[in-house]
């Protein structure tokens, strides 16, 4: 079993401003659809014109990008404080690997490259206690492969 480093509150400020930045993200997505669904009547035109819409929907997606670069710094620092850690889920994944090579059954493949990707999305996520079920999960696969 793993020990968990705790996280710290630096970590946990840039996930609670990603958070936020996606939160923002997503009302300015719905208020834009509703814009763009909406027309003025009188006119029959949209109520927002294609060049605003086109302004916001840019605004949408660098309000993102700024939430993706936080949760990668916060998974980074995460990833820096793994410690003994990282030596353990580096040889699982070496493991993986030699088994993937292996493989024979495609149904053995697809399930051991997905556990695989729950170990990492566990790590991406910065939040060391994700990582003790994707990495017990992982070992049990590779163990019975």
């Amino acid at each position: 079993m793993m020990n968990l480093p705790p996280r710290s509150s630096t970590q946990l400020d840039l996930e609670a401003l990603a958070d936020s930045l996606s939160a923002s993200a997503d009302a300015l997505h719905a208020r834009l659809m509703r814009a763009i669904r909406q027309s003025a009547p009188e006119i029959n035109q949209p109520a927002i014109s294609q060049a605003a819409a086109q302004a916001l929907f840019e605004n949408e997606v660098i309000l993102r990008q700024r939430a993706n670069g936080l949760y990668l710094e916060a998974a980074t620092l995460a990833a820096a404080g793994l410690g003994g850690m990282q030596q353990q889920l580096l040889n699982l994944a070496a493991q993986a690997q030699e088994k993937i090579r292996k493989i024979d059954k495609i149904k053995d493949l697809i399930a051991l490259t997905g556990e695989l990707l729950s170990l990492a999305a566990a790590v991406a996520s910065g939040a060391p206690e994700k990582l003790v079920a994707p990495y017990e999960k992982l070992k049990a696969r590779v163990e019975s492969l």
